[in-house]
């Protein structure tokens, strides 16, 4: 079930009416431990013992860590436990890459199995690492609890695409028992319609377009071209980006604190302000557990453009199990040495220099982080290669109307920068509660006639 279907509407409504008919502390987080099993259930009840397996990794792995005074005893249960996690990762999600990529090099005598991916295996495996290598940094006290531990990586919120959650976020919010006073629900329910509004409306109905050009583009022009990328990038934002606030907004009524994910990543002027608002828990995790012990910015320029690079082609990686992703995290791991070098060069002559926004900036991130999505797109080389040499046809698009496309970007355009400027907080909560109770029944039914009725499955589910 996805956040979008009926279904998942019924099973909320139920999870949250027993939640906070409980009492006690211990109770809830059994009930929303067991709910959580339900919803992951609904992909494929299989996958569970592979979630139990990382679970007890994690659980025995902190202890015997804390535990353990000499230093060398610590860093061989750490690798042992990254090790196990990673492992069940690259089984289940990089087999078939590396099986596949090997068998074009060298013959293979045996014939190569097919491994089903489990959904969201990426996510809860990162919430997993995070939590092993944050005990061992001694940012974290360990907890005794296995139902903590295991509603930890198993809170259906954020299982199945995120956002990336610490332990050291989660796990304290999980000692003290949750208050149905404290809940922001206008907040919360508003938040909800925002992204069912990026996921059903936007990204749902532009998905239609840019599967058919991406289906075959040889078959289309540089207008159609530029206006499938274009479609393209603003579906994979309110795809994702939906996601995450629906998973906050959803959170946030059982009580719990998820931190931001998205921050207008579109109005960044250049790449590293980019990535420091999009899908900020990844970018986040990738700096603090990659590129740091890499060796961050501490040993000159050429080795910090070798930490950028190496963090931003594994990034690609976890993205997906294709070549086509290494090149997307290459192109970023390219811009950001680019811009680095740039910023590096400019406070060199000119001291007291501050990157600053400029429209042009931003409208160059744009183009590239564009260039960028059509590899990410692309199923191979192959494809991608024909829609960038689809640019070179200049020709009107066809999938739509220029004028009808026209409109549509300078309407999404605006919204993105309306709630760029709007606190959606305090904006609510200055209504009274008939009042946003009146506008919220009207806006979800102006926005109900253009859902699709075809209920997409997240892009980022298959990651």
């Amino acid at each position: 079930m996805i956040f979008t279907d009926w279904k998942f509407f019924l099973f909320f409504f139920v999870a949250f009416a027993v939640h906070w008919s409980l009492h006690g502390n211990l109770l809830r987080k059994l009930w929303l431990l067991a709910c959580s099993v339900v919803f992951y259930a609904s992909w494929d009840w299989r996958f569970l013992g592979l979630i139990v397996l990382v679970i007890g990794n994690t659980y025995t792995t902190t202890l015997l860590i804390y535990f353990t005074k000499p230093e060398v005893g610590r860093r061989k249960i750490l690798a042992i436990g990254v090790s196990v996690s990673l492992a069940v990762l690259g089984l289940f999600k990089y087999y078939n890459f590396f099986a596949a990529s090997l068998s074009r090099i060298v013959p293979l005598d045996f014939t190569i199995v097919s491994i089903v991916l489990p959904v969201g295996i990426s996510f809860y495996t990162f919430h997993s690492l995070s939590y092993m290598i944050d005990t061992y940094r001694r940012a974290i006290t360990p907890t005794r609890n296995l139902v903590d531990v295991a509603l930890y990586i198993l809170f259906f919120p954020q299982l199945v695409a995120g956002p990336i959650v610490r332990a050291t976020d989660l796990l304290p919010q999980m000692r003290e028992t949750r208050s149905f006073s404290a809940v922001n629900f206008k907040y919360f329910l508003a938040l909800f319609l925002v992204g069912y509004f990026k996921k059903a409306v936007v990204s749902d109905n532009l998905s239609v377009m840019v599967d058919k050009f991406f289906a075959a583009p040889a078959d289309y022009g540089g207008g159609d071209a530029m206006l499938a990328v274009l479609a393209y990038a603003t579906q994979i934002y309110c795809d994702f980006s939906g996601y995450t606030d629906m998973a906050i907004a959803v959170a946030g009524m059982l009580g719990y604190h998820l931190k931001l994910n998205f921050n207008h990543p579109y109005l960044a002027g250049n790449p590293i302000a980019f990535w420091r608002r999009w899908h900020i828990s990844l970018s986040s995790w990738l700096r603090d557990y990659l590129y740091i012990p890499l060796g961050g910015n501490r040993s000159g320029p050429l080795l910090q453009a070798r930490n950028v690079m190496i963090t931003m082609l594994l990034g690609g990686l976890w993205h997906g199990a294709s070549w086509t992703f290494v090149v997307w995290g290459g192109l970023h791991g390219l811009g950001l040495v680019a811009c680095r070098t740039s910023h590096a060069l400019q406070e060199h002559f000119r001291i007291g220099f501050k990157p600053r926004y400029h429209v042009l900036a931003n409208l160059a991130t744009f183009a590239f982080v564009c260039f960028a999505w059509i590899f990410f797109r692309s199923p191979d080389f192959g494809v991608a290669m024909n829609v960038i040499g689809r640019f070179g046809a200049l020709t009107l698009p066809t999938l739509v109307s220029w004028q009808l496309a026209l409109a549509l970007g300078a309407a999404l355009l605006s919204l993105h920068v309306l709630f760029f400027r709007l606190d959606l907080s305090r904006e609510v909560n200055k209504m009274g509660d008939v009042v946003f109770a009146c506008v919220y029944a009207a806006l979800a039914a102006a926005i109900l006639p253009f859902v699709n009725v075809v209920v997409q499955p997240f892009i980022y589910f298959q990651f």
